[in-house]
């Protein structure tokens, strides 16, 4: 056999050790970041259930600027929807599917383009002086074998994300 049929097949058996390896991996992952925010539970609650006003705080209405969004169903909380479509960071919808003003929101992702799905929440606890926020969001990667390796670096990848976001939350006053 000569040096090239050798290298072929070496290449392919590490094709297939990724692959299986890939499929031993995880194919949930959770994500969570906290922070404290100097206001009431009540005054955050409208950026958090209105989608409209995620664009005044969200990390990717900041990264895609010229991301086309698109709302439909009620205005804020239960049953609210964005759509978007972002040359850097693809298609997708957020649906609001549960909300308890002003301290919970609940929320299902789906990435159109990316063929991932995701569940979110946001927990506001009063605490002296403001809000304990927690922001947190579980995905799935399902059977797609080179998401559940992206999963490895998911918690600091989206978790930076949502330091920002939560940054951002903190600094954003009264919805417009």
């Amino acid at each position: 056999m000569t040096w090239l049929g050798k290298l072929v097949k070496s290449i392919a058996a590490l094709l297939v050790l990724l692959v299986l390896v890939g499929y031993a991996l995880p194919d949930r992952r959770l994500v969570e970041r906290q922070r404290f925010i100097d206001r009431k539970p009540a005054q955050l609650w409208p950026l958090l259930a209105d989608p409209r006003q995620w664009a005044r705080w969200s990390p990717w209405h900041a990264r895609d600027p010229q991301m086309v969004n698109r709302y439909s169903g009620p205005a804020m909380g239960l049953g609210a929807r964005w759509s978007w479509d972002s040359v850097l960071l693809g298609r997708g919808q957020l649906h609001i599917d549960a909300a308890r003003a002003p301290t919970y929101l609940g929320y299902a992702v789906d990435f159109a383009a990316q063929g991932g799905t995701a569940r979110g929440e946001f927990r506001l606890h009063a605490v002296a002086g403001g809000t304990q926020v927690s922001w947190q969001q579980e995905s799935v990667a399902g059977p797609n074998v080179l998401l559940r390796w992206l999963r490895l670096i998911t918690d600091h990848r989206l978790g930076r994300e949502f330091e920002v976001g939560l940054d951002r939350l903190a600094g954003t006053r009264d919805p417009v």
